[in-house]
């Protein structure tokens, strides 16, 4: 994979090899639970009944207490928006954890969400076409570099990452937002990558 594919680029399975916010589907290499399969405690982990048409939350829905508090912190980092850091931006870290690690199909999710609140969908692009180095402005560059340190090894994301989130004006609770978003991403990334490809 590398910056210079385009968002068409595929390769003969239809699995893509470049990054789009065009909408993807993704298969697992296990198989997920049937929709018929699903018992009271499947739903109950699901949160979302609507998450039993998807292969991966059915698949995830195999150890259904695990789910359940996967989605709920989900929920809560990406929709719980009464303080802390805008939606747009919780969006922009985990697009940019996803563009790093190489998942393509959470990339195309994030991405296309951080466009839809942010209105900046040719900046978002940028970040997917040309990479994590991109500069996207003072204030959402520090997101990005915040996030990316932290997906590539905890202990990389230090004071410094603080102190460029804090001057671009990301108070406490706006900068927890994105290390909550970039942790989150980093461990789904890596979830979504083992056991299934984009389509």
């Amino acid at each position: 994979m590398t910056d210079t594919t385009t968002a068409t680029d595929e390769l003969p399975s239809g699995r893509p090899v470049a990054f789009t916010q065009a909408e993807l589907d993704w298969t697992p290499w296990l198989e997920p639970l049937a929709e018929s399969e699903l018992t009271e405690r499947h739903w109950t982990g699901l949160v979302d009944r609507a998450r039993g048409k998807n292969p991966y939350f059915r698949l995830l829905a195999r150890d259904p207490e695990i789910l359940a508090a996967r989605t709920k912190t989900d929920k809560d980092i990406f929709y719980n928006t009464k303080t802390g850091l805008p939606r747009a931006e919780r969006e922009l870290a985990a697009a940019a954890t996803s563009r790093f690690n190489g998942c393509i199909y959470c990339a195309s999710v994030h991405s296309r969400f951080a466009t839809h609140f942010s209105g900046r969908g040719d900046d978002v692009q940028r970040l997917l076409d040309e990479g994590v180095s991109v500069d996207l402005g003072a204030r959402w560059s520090a997101i990005v570099a915040a996030s990316v340190a932290l997906a590539a090894t905890p202990v990389r994301f230090d004071a410094t990452h603080v102190t460029a989130l804090r001057d671009v004006g990301l108070d406490d609770l706006e900068i927890v937002d994105v290390i909550n978003g970039a942790a989150f991403f980093n461990w789904a990334n890596r979830l979504m990558l083992s056991l299934g490809e984009p389509v």
